[in-house]
């Protein structure tokens, strides 16, 4: 289990292009972001709110970690922008 998960540590370090990574495999919180997604654009009613949510959440603590965390700029950048996204979109569901 511990070779497996620094495999799939050393995969999310890979980045293209190598000396300004803008594409990065995608790290566990954004998986599970996608994966909450797609189980929600399957479901109706309450259910898919709470996997809506799930992924609401997801993305967040993904957008904060390359807020904070990011490689460089652009990716620092990246995260702040999903940030806002992320909070205007929770801010407008709670309107509806």
């Amino acid at each position: 289990m511990r070779r497996g998960w620094a495999q799939f540590k050393r995969l999310t370090q890979i980045g293209l292009p190598p000396r300004f990574p803008i594409v990065q495999f995608p790290n566990a919180p954004l998986i599970l972001a996608f994966l909450a997604g797609a189980v929600a654009g399957q479901l109706h009613g309450a259910d898919r709110s709470y996997w809506r949510a799930a992924a609401y959440l997801a993305m967040t603590v993904w957008a904060y970690e390359e807020l904070a965390r990011g490689v460089n700029w652009f990716r620092r950048l990246l995260g702040a922008v999903y940030l806002i996204i992320m909070v205007v979109r929770v801010a407008h569901g709670l309107q509806t």
